[in-house]
């Protein structure tokens, strides 16, 4: 990836700065930290001067990536970038304040776009990337202590795992342009965190003698350890919904996704390993050889990745990819934020 040719929408240019922070490159140090710099100065003046009113932070509209994951994407996109940014700065750095209070912004804006189930606003071709991700960005910047409104985050999450049954395996694509992969990989990583706290609640019981260690997780089981009644029906369903569609998600056919590798595709992969990454599964390193090898397979000459159907931008593609690749370099800050 050329990081010099950061374009001049919000959403590529917040995945390109996503891919080089996971990277290694700081505002402070690494060979692209003045790209990096710009980048983030760019997204800033976007939120700083965007109008309260207005759902995204953009004047810029019409992109192929508006159009095809949602029209508040940019803003989606940029709140993440913002998140992670604050995860690698100092306490005393002296950007940390305006950053913070950036992401404030887009955190109010995402939440004032949630519509009543959970979804967000403005569904492109594969909306429910957009509403995936825009979960995934509420619950990166409550972690980094952001004012969230945990019922939005709530209501957020179960949208996304209301669009997968457990118990049938079928798999809700109305907004996912009837793809079983742009649905079910948003499932498995809203799932994640919950599974993995009712996992941990269950060894801990089971350490203790409380229960079987070969009792499978049911409600049932969850009110025996003290789970209160919607406490234990919640996190059964949550694990359910996990543990069903990571296995879904990883099948051949359903990564197949479009039929060849879109943005969409690539973006699916993602959320698919951070969820197993935020779940602390051992097999998001199965996934990883997997989903490695295929990168390798389709990337370009010059070292680069496009979409063959819908997102085609090489920026955007070759940013989704390499956070994908170097997914390792944030095992920490993955897991902790899933523990937290």
């Amino acid at each position: 990836m050329n990081p010099h040719a950061v374009q001049a929408d919000p959403a590529t240019t917040s995945m390109v700065g996503m891919a080089l922070l996971r990277n290694g490159t700081t505002l402070d140090k690494g060979q692209f930290s003045n790209q990096l710099s710009k980048a983030v100065e760019f997204i800033l003046k976007e939120v700083e001067s965007s109008s309260p009113n207005s759902l995204n932070i953009t004047n810029v509209i019409g992109t192929q990536i508006q159009s095809k994951l949602g029209q508040n994407i940019d803003l989606v996109l940029a709140s993440q970038f913002l998140t992670n940014l604050l995860e690698k700065l100092p306490e005393n750095h002296p950007m940390r304040k305006r950053i913070d209070k950036a992401l404030n912004v887009c955190v109010v804006k995402i939440q004032d776009g949630q519509m009543a189930d959970g979804s967000t606003k403005g569904a492109g071709w594969a909306g429910v990337l957009q509403s995936s991700l825009a979960s995934n960005a509420l619950e990166a910047a409550e972690y980094a202590g952001a004012d969230v409104d945990v019922d939005k985050l709530e209501n957020a999450r179960k949208y996304q795992t209301d669009n997968f049954n457990a118990e049938s395996g079928s798999v809700n694509t109305d907004k996912g342009a009837g793809i079983v992969l742009y649905s079910v990989s948003g499932s498995a990583r809203a799932a994640a965190k919950d599974a993995r706290k009712t996992k941990e609640r269950v060894q801990e019981a089971k350490d203790q003698g409380l229960i079987e260690q070969a009792e499978e997780i049911s409600a049932e089981m969850l009110r025996k350890i003290g789970f209160s009644e919607d406490e234990a029906v919640k996190s059964e369903t949550s694990y359910k919904v996990y543990e069903s569609a990571k296995q879904t998600a990883q099948r051949s056919d359903v990564m197949s996704g479009f039929g060849n590798n879109g943005g969409e595709e690539f973006l699916s992969f993602l959320q698919t390993g951070e969820g197993l990454v935020i779940g602390k599964d051992d097999s998001w390193r199965n996934w990883y050889d997997d989903v490695s090898g295929k990168m390798v397979k389709i990337q370009n000459q010059d070292g680069s990745w496009n979409g063959h159907h819908c997102i085609t931008s090489p920026v955007f593609c070759t940013a989704t990819c390499l956070l994908i690749l170097s997914i390792e370099n944030d095992l920490e800050s993955l897991q902790t934020m899933g523990g937290s």
